[in-house]
């Protein structure tokens, strides 16, 4: 009795053994793929719990997600110019055929990388010839991009991935070619400043000589305005003589001798030789303002 005991314990620990062994998951992230003696037999690309047959299949799982591929160093490619530039670049990939993933690479992730990257670079290679490092650094880089996934994209599918993505991180200039982008550049923007600097003198001598003619126009029209003035000042003035003239000749005629005094006596050194019995004396001699000789002397 003890001895049936332990051959059914036997029995179903082997029982155990075997089932788990034959049994097997695949994760939703996952596909997986199953050989008997090196030959596929099945793909299992759905998650879930699956049968083998233990000791005989052998079963080999894939990740299916989104992989990445980054460059540590930047890759040197010639431009049309015959110019050196440095490129670091990345591309996003997963697996979409397993079973073809299986037979071309052997299920070996790095193997694919490389594969992967062979066929970026040359893409890369044949895209940069073709254009100047203008073209590759900002005027036509999207463009670029998009045509490498494309080009990637076919060639992947050979060995049953696809290229999601394909992304030009960085595009930089060697040291010494940096150098001799920037002297030119700096050469350029040095020459737009001085044709800046010519048009803004030639402006500033147009304008100059613009306030210049207009100061002088005003000056002529004032000096026209005030000549006028001066000359219908004058006239008016000349009339209220005359009026005056008119009106009191003996108070004019001594409104004149008063200034011809004042303009022959102005300075203290100033002489005047005249007979006393002159008529310049008139009013001198005549305290009364009279037009007679016989006043007070």
């Amino acid at each position: 009795m003890t001895k049936n005991i332990g051959t059914v314990l036997v029995g179903v620990v082997v029982a155990l053994v075997l089932l788990s062994l034959s049994l097997f998951s695949v994760d939703q992230r996952e596909s997986a793929v199953i050989s008997r003696l090196g030959e596929i037999v099945s793909v299992k690309d759905q998650p879930g719990l699956y049968f083998k047959l233990p000791l005989v299949d052998r079963v080999r799982l894939f990740d299916t997600r989104i992989l990445t591929i980054d460059t540590d160093d930047p890759d040197l490619f010639l431009t049309s110019e015959k110019k050196n530039v440095l490129v670091d670049s990345f591309v996003k990939w997963r697996i979409v055929d397993v079973k073809q993933y299986y037979i071309s690479v052997e299920g070996n992730e790095e193997r694919a990388r490389i594969r992967l990257m062979q066929t970026v670079n040359d893409s890369l290679r044949a895209e940069f010839g073709k254009r100047t490092i203008h073209d590759v650094v900002s005027g036509e880089r999207d463009q670029i991009m998009n045509i490498m996934r494309e080009k990637a994209d076919s060639d992947a599918r050979k060995i049953g991935v696809q290229v999601m993505d394909v992304r030009l991180k960085r595009v930089d200039l060697p040291q010494e070619v940096s150098e001799s982008v920037y002297g030119r550049m700096q050469a350029e923007r040095q020459r737009v400043a001085k044709q800046l600097r010519s048009l803004g003198t030639e402006e500033s001598e147009k304008i100059r000589a613009d306030a210049d003619k207009q100061r002088e126009v005003i000056i002529a029209e004032a000096y026209r305005d005030a000549q006028r003035l001066k000359g219908e000042g004058d006239g008016k003035a000349s009339a209220i003589y005359a009026r005056a003239f008119q009106d009191g000749p003996e108070f004019f005629a001594f409104y004149r001798s008063l200034e011809a005094y004042r303009q022959s006596f102005k300075n203290k050194g100033d002489v005047l030789v005249l007979e006393p019995s002159s008529e310049f004396f008139k009013y001198m001699k005549s305290a009364g303002g009279g037009g007679g000789g016989g006043g007070k002397r």
